[in-house]
């Protein structure tokens, strides 16, 4: 087993550790559907994911005919129920994930969640995927009165799981952009829900398989 540069590496969930897509885009059409609107595709819902609830949405409903904040208001509450609902019939973990996350253990090292899905959903998951004790730390998008790309969430969520020398992996511009702001190592993913390719993500290094993440990691030297 490698000896890493890191005490702890911390995760984003959704199109980074799992593919959510398909419940999320269930829950948005039938929020939509119930005012009228038409459903949306399951993969350019993907392509909406990462910014929280209201800013999916916001999303959905700009794709549908467009939607003050006060309907986004008004589906909020109901997204919510019908996500929590039916929150892992088609959600799966990427291929290699669950394997990487015992090899980072068994190497010593703590692990970190930091989403912006709201905490409450983010547990409800965790426990339906069976890894509700995998994490020594989670913050999730309500936790704390900010979200990513406040940097604050990530530190946060470092902090909860016993700080030290930290990485951050993601599939996103706000998982890079919260990364560079606390200062942090990134790892941008391959896969996920990005709106453009990782390699202009401004990340330290990318992955395509979780496979690659150990030898990825000791390449890489921790910020102070």
């Amino acid at each position: 087993m490698p000896s890493l540069p890191f005490d702890l590496i911390a995760f984003d969930l959704d199109g980074t550790l799992a593919d959510t897509a398909p419940d999320l885009a269930a829950a948005l059409n039938q929020t939509l559907a119930h005012f009228d609107r038409p459903p949306i595709d399951t993969d350019m819902v993907r392509k909406m994911i990462g910014h929280g609830t209201r800013a999916l949405l916001r999303k959905g409903l700009a794709a549908t005919g467009g939607g003050s904040e006060e309907l986004v208001e008004r589906g909020y509450g109901l997204f919510l129920e019908l996500y929590a609902t039916d929150i892992c019939s088609g959600t799966r973990p990427y291929e290699g994930v669950e394997p990487c996350l015992d090899d980072l253990r068994a190497a010593g090292v703590r692990l970190a969640l930091c989403t912006n899905k709201p905490e409450h959903l983010t547990r409800l998951l965790l426990h339906a995927l069976g890894w509700q004790d995998r994490f020594d730390g989670l913050v999730g998008g309500d936790t704390l009165p900010v979200r990513k790309p406040d940097p604050a969430m990530l530190r946060e969520a470092v902090r909860r799981a016993g700080g030290g020398r930290a990485a951050f992996v993601g599939d996103s511009i706000t998982d890079a952009d919260t990364a560079h702001a606390a200062g942090i190592p990134f790892v941008a993913v391959g896969f996920g829900y990005s709106d453009r390719p990782a390699g202009q993500l401004g990340a330290d290094a990318v992955i395509d398989r979780f496979d690659a993440l150990m030898p990825t990691l000791v390449r890489l030297t921790s910020a102070p």
